[in-house]
């Protein structure tokens, strides 16, 4: 398992490249002078040429982005051109609250998602099921920003029972929270219903009714628990998609986490809070898709077999080999 583990690790440093060099391709062709950006409309010449001098905005782009590299090695990711300070920091600061709007809105989802789709395989083909099929997709289809703004219209601005926005009472996070929790709810909820239907056809799930075991024995036992393994393999994508999902909650709902830092340094053209923060929810997602396999490995037996099988035989040629 070490050596899985440690092959993933390596293969994450070709994606991470890869991903930083898009990043900093696709920023040095969108239009605008960071340098303009940064000293402002009244800045001379001579004042914008010697920041982008000092910035290295004037070398070719090999160049800065193997500097970039080079700087990311030694845990340096720049410094901000408009608020001078370290990039690292600031991310370090503002993840948090990107990390406990993913979590809670993660734990919310599973929370609902898995009971609705109990719910609907076990009633399949009856109004119920067309109900929880219907209110699945009509939640996977909303986008996350418009259902945030629907939020905000009816319990901030109508009823007036929860804060539009900001964080500094318990109930600011309701709404973000809500608002990406229903639709990966959804997803989940429709990837139970798809998996327990046909985890329930399967021979030893009719051997266990044989026995005479009772239909909720039967069902959360045996059958939801082999059920749930394809979820765990979603609930990385799930991350990866509440990761983007936080940003744009963040931005509505005022929260100062990754999305409003990411998005001034977009609209700021700041090309170090840009590079670091994408590179650093890149890696984030990278980790929660290595921990996502190695629980998948561990809770499916079939999994662990296979990678013993294939330990003993890359062992026994080794043995051979020396023989």
């Amino acid at each position: 398992m070490i050596r899985y583990i440690a092959k993933r690790l390596l293969m994450m440093i070709p994606i991470l490249l890869g991903i930083s060099f898009i990043v900093l391709l696709l920023i040095d062709l969108v239009p605008g002078d960071p340098a303009r950006q940064a000293l402002g409309v009244t800045a001379k010449a001579y004042q914008l040429e010697e920041f982008r001098e000092v910035n290295g905005l004037n070398d070719s782009f090999p160049v800065r982005y193997v500097r970039f590299i080079g700087n990311v090695l030694q845990g340096d990711l720049g410094k901000s051109y408009i608020n001078k300070t370290d990039v690292l920091s600031d991310i370090m600061q503002r993840f948090p609250y990107t990390l406990m709007i993913v979590s809670l809105s993660m734990a919310l989802s599973l929370c609902i998602g898995i009971p609705l789709g109990v719910y609907a395989a076990t009633h399949q083909y009856t109004w119920k099921d067309n109900a929880a099929i219907f209110t699945s997709l009509f939640c996977v289809s909303m986008p996350a920003f418009w259902f945030s703004l629907i939020l905000v219209q009816i319990f901030a601005v109508k009823l007036r029972i929860l804060p539009s926005s900001g964080i500094d009472q318990w109930q600011g996070w309701i709404l973000p929270i809500v608002s990406l929790a229903l639709g990966y709810a959804a997803i989940i909820a429709r990837q139970i219903r798809s998996d327990l239907l046909e985890v329930i056809r399967q021979d030893y799930i009719t051997t266990a009714r044989a026995k005479g075991q009772t239909e909720g024995k039967v069902l959360y036992r045996h059958a939801l628990k082999n059920a749930l393994i394809p979820t765990v393999l979603l609930s990385g994508s799930i991350f990866g998609m509440s990761l983007s999902g936080a940003l744009i909650a963040e931005v509505i709902f005022s929260i100062p986490g990754m999305g409003s830092y990411t998005l001034s340094g977009l609209q700021n053209r700041d090309y170090p809070v840009i590079q670091g923060s994408v590179l650093f929810l890149a890696m984030v997602f990278s980790l929660v898709i290595l921990i996502v396999d190695l629980i998948f490995a561990f809770i499916d037996p079939r999994i662990r077999s296979q990678y013993i099988k294939k330990r003993k035989r890359v062992s026994g040629g080794l043995n051979d080999g020396k023989v």
